[in-house]
């Protein structure tokens, strides 16, 4: 299960995590990838916490044993929206990633940890690039430098560059990728011209460099899409896919089942109060996948 869960679960932070925990445990995967994994704002408000009293990261060992996960790990770190793996499995790291200043900044960082399944190496690449429409080198910029650069749609080149960076210090470190299996997921926080058939924007346009890039230049294969041809799936509150599993053919040929899944608990709903502009119980929905790995494949 791979879910971008908006400000650490800020839906659950009151009532324990309960609702949040029991989704999980009933679902019963083997691993999960949660973006966003940190505690920004007290409970269900737009006030922010303290952040040396902020309850996740540093407690995801205690959420984690409740829905039935032993191991959990941190990946790379240098903001507010860090990325957690837990996992039914030992997890092994390979890498914590988060860029080199000036240039090559991976704004919400990223991981890429090993897991082992019945004989076989699973790499888990989980990553969130960079949201805005501006470049995240004029984040400290005045407001018209910020305008400028989105109006220049930079924020689309920063994304693409995130994911270049991410993806030659992963799947980049191995000689023979699309014989193994790789997976990559998180908030890309970007489109693919896969499903321009919905969005109708010129083919040119700068918001596809980030997926064009991986489907381009590496081996990965988009999950949702080749599952679900001339599907549109929405993966957040209102109508854009920008959350996406990758797999390398190997492993997605071992695929059972997937689907971005919007059901009682996960369907987005604004915040009814109207004081903050989060959603209940978060802005994205999970993507869950189910394999089968044995040790005759």
């Amino acid at each position: 299960m791979y879910w971008n869960i908006q400000n650490g679960m800020w839906a659950e932070q009151g009532s324990n995590y309960d609702k949040f925990v029991d989704y999980v445990r009933r679902k019963d995967p083997d691993v999960c990838v949660w973006c966003e994994a940190k505690t920004l704002y007290q409970d269900s408000t737009a006030e922010k916490c303290d952040r040396n009293n902020s309850y996740l990261p540093a407690h995801w060992g205690e959420v984690a044993a409740r829905y039935g996960h032993k191991y959990w790990k941190l990946g790379g770190y240098r903001d507010n929206y860090p990325q957690v793996i837990t996992s039914k499995y030992p997890i092994r790291n390979m890498a914590d990633i988060i860029g080199q200043e000036p240039d090559s900044v991976v704004s919400h960082g990223a991981g890429w940890n090993q897991i082992d399944v019945n004989g076989k190496t699973l790499n888990i690449v989980m990553l969130h690039t960079w949201p805005q429409q501006f470049d995240f080198k004029v984040l400290r910029a005045d407001p018209e430098t910020k305008n400028e650069s989105a109006r220049n749609l930079d924020g689309h080149r920063y994304r693409r560059m995130e994911l270049e960076y991410i993806c030659n210090h992963t799947i980049g470190q191995s000689k023979h990728p699309e014989q193994e299996y790789w997976m990559m997921m998180g908030d890309f926080n970007s489109k693919s011209s896969i499903d321009n058939y919905a969005y109708q924007w010129p083919v040119d346009t700068a918001a596809f460099l980030c997926q064009d890039y991986i489907r381009d230049h590496t081996p990965y294969i988009d999950l949702i899409a080749a599952k679900y041809p001339k599907q549109f799936k929405s993966s957040v509150y209102g109508s854009q896919r920008i959350d996406y599993v990758y797999l390398t053919d190997p492993l997605y040929r071992s695929v059972v089942w997937a689907d971005i899944v919007r059901d009682d608990y996960t369907e987005p709903v604004r915040d009814p109060s109207r004081r903050t502009n989060f959603d209940y119980p978060s802005d994205h929905c999970p993507v869950i996948v189910d394999f089968l790995i044995d040790n005759t494949r």
